[in-house]
């Protein structure tokens, strides 16, 4: 049962994600919510811009989805290990990948929607952008606990020059 106590997370957040790929989150059905709303900020906007607008929204959406299923799986693959290694987020990338691919053919099946290749890139990359920020905070957070850890020594009296 310890594997749950891992994986629970990225399970459940993989239903989430499966949720916004049902009929009700359509593109239809959605715009009737937001493109009402960028109207009201954008109100010399053209109906078309207001379209584009939304369609950049909810790809947006697909990368903060898979962004975020992408942290929970490394946090399941890394069960509490400190540090960040290639191979942790070579897995969790392929399991976003994986899944990204397995929900499009899911939509393939639901009224409204379609299955689109670029959609699945999209979601990779969103895991790729995440396992990323991942690498990089472990990287400036090494730097930093090394430049805390080793002060410079002070300057020897003889290698500070004459005046």
């Amino acid at each position: 049962m310890r594997w749950l106590e891992r994986w629970w997370p990225a399970l459940l957040w993989a239903i989430v994600i499966s949720t916004f790929s049902t009929g009700v989150f359509t593109s239809d059905n959605t715009s009737r919510i937001i493109v009402p709303i960028l109207r009201w900020f954008f109100p010399h906007a053209s109906q078309e811009t207001l379209f584009l607008i939304h369609h950049f929204i909810r790809k947006m959406g697909h990368v903060t989805e898979y962004f975020v299923l992408s942290l929970l799986i490394l946090r399941a693959i890394r069960a509490g290990k400190p540090g960040a290694h290639l191979s942790w987020a070579l897995a969790a990338i392929a399991i976003v990948a994986c899944y990204a691919a397995l929900d499009e053919f899911h939509q393939s099946f639901v009224p409204g929607r379609t299955a689109a290749i670029s959609d699945v890139l999209i979601d990779t990359a969103g895991g790729i952008g995440a396992q990323i920020v991942v690498a990089l905070a472990v990287l400036f957070g090494d730097i930093r606990k090394k430049r805390r850890g080793n002060p410079l020594p002070p300057a020897e009296p003889s290698a500070i020059p004459p005046r």
